[in-house]
């Protein structure tokens, strides 16, 4: 089996993502969860760039890593929730998780082995410029650009608001002497 320096990055990044990503989900303390998806981003970005689409790559930084994350961040620091305390992960919890990554381990194995014989070569590259993507966009999707756009500012309307609601309870709770 030949592996080319391609292939070993591919890996060492494919690795790096599913690490990242479990730590994310895996973490107690949010901020701490937050950095680990940014990581993810960033690593997802390197392999858009390697599997040769950059502009991908660029905007899985500035959109992804950049934007929405400092957004989560904000939400975060704005909500300040309490830290989380130790829960117990019971037989069936531990069940389901299993269950649930067994029946993606089996979809995976089983798209991966009855692929059709064609699916062995490579797919031809398609090439466009980002003005013919950005026009391709705003000029056929651009009431999906605006819903995501008003969605992002209904989520920062609302982490606003529950962190000014937040600090008003703890004001309230505040006996002067």
């Amino acid at each position: 089996m030949d592996m080319t320096v391609y292939a070993v990055f591919f890996y060492i990044i494919a690795a790096l993502i599913i690490v990242s990503a479990g730590m994310a989900i895996t973490r107690k303390h949010m901020v701490h969860a937050v950095l680990y998806l940014v990581v993810s981003f960033l690593a997802t970005a390197l392999l858009f760039y390697l599997l040769g689409a950059p502009l991908l790559a660029v905007f899985q930084v500035i959109i992804y890593a950049g934007a929405i994350m400092v957004l989560f961040l904000f939400i975060v620091m704005m909500i300040r929730p309490a830290p989380a305390g130790e829960r117990s992960l019971t037989a069936g919890r531990l069940a389901a998780a299993f269950g649930v990554c067994g029946i993606y381990v089996a979809a995976a194995l089983v798209l991966a082995f009855m692929a059709a014989p064609e699916a062995g070569r490579p797919m031809a590259a398609a090439a466009a410029s980002p003005f013919a993507f950005g026009f391709y966009l705003f000029d056929r999707h651009w009431l999906a650009v605006e819903m995501v756009s008003l969605l992002l500012l209904v989520a920062l309307i609302g982490a606003l608001h529950l962190g000014r609601a937040g600090r008003r309870n703890q004001s309230e709770r505040k006996e002067p002497l």
